[in-house]
């Protein structure tokens, strides 16, 4: 296979981990970020003994700027031709509150949406000079449902499959191959704080067999397990005064993070 030049954000745990283990291979440079600098490490080792380059960035993406140039001095390194932006965060109103905070919506905002949003750009516009590339978005089928319970969570992820779908349109012309992975639960640490079932959970392997398929097959939207792609068929067709009735019933709590 042809060796490939790689950037995956939120490669510390849960898919970012496998995907990273399963790209590592003799001549293929993998650039690692996360905000656990031991576990980054410990992936990264991994990584080199089955023979891939590795680079690790500790990194918070709730800041914007400093994960803009972040990208951009690691770029001038590497020249990236796949960027998976994989980092993301999950939160949800408790049964204990009114509503959901303030604070957290925004930094949902921030590390779902508008800094994978204002990468994918910042990639892109090195990756058109050189070319082309790929670049995959790891969004949720919670974009595809109103969630009363989780708007900040659900209303991200909307952000970031209608950008997707968007910027799919406007990169394609320059080369540059824009694709949406939308899993339902996978078994990260990120679900296990959900109380009450997973319904269709996937282990992170599973998804990251999906991600690379998608990036090989070009596969503009990928959506699964596959009972998630009815649901957003059923969605769909369903008005909206019985949708709203539905989801107004349905209730969820988590584990604090």
């Amino acid at each position: 296979m042809k060796p490939i030049r790689i950037l995956i954000t939120g490669a510390s745990g849960g898919i970012g981990k496998v995907l990273a283990c399963d790209y590592a291979r003799p001549g293929n440079t993998l650039v690692l970020w996360g905000r656990n600098a031991d576990r980054l490490q410990d992936i990264s080792r991994i990584c080199r003994e089955r023979g891939a380059s590795v680079l690790t960035r500790e990194i918070d993406l709730s800041d914007g700027h400093a994960a803009i140039t972040a990208f951009r001095a690691d770029d001038d390194v590497t020249q990236f031709d796949t960027v998976i932006l994989c980092a993301g965060l999950s939160d949800m109103k408790t049964a204990s509150e009114k509503t959901e905070r303030a604070e957290t919506v925004l930094e949902l905002g921030l590390v779902n949406y508008a800094v994978p949003s204002a990468l994918t750009m910042a990639a892109a516009n090195r990756m058109q000079a050189r070319g082309g590339g790929k670049i995959a978005l790891i969004g949720s089928v919670a974009a595809y449902h109103d969630l009363p319970f989780a708007a900040g969570y659900g209303g991200s992820k909307a952000g970031l499959a209608r950008f997707a779908s968007s910027a799919r349109i406007a990169l394609a012309p320059l080369g540059v191959n824009v694709v949406l992975i939308a899993p339902g639960f996978v078994d990260t640490a990120m679900s296990r704080r959900i109380i009450g079932p997973r319904p269709f959970l996937v282990t992170p392997e599973a998804a990251s067999r999906h991600i690379i398929a998608a990036l090989a097959r070009n596969t503009g939207e990928t959506i699964f397990p596959w009972p998630f792609r009815l649901l957003r068929l059923i969605d769909r067709f369903t008005p909206g005064i019985i949708r709203s009735a539905i989801m107004s019933r349905i209730t969820a709590d988590q584990k604090p993070r």
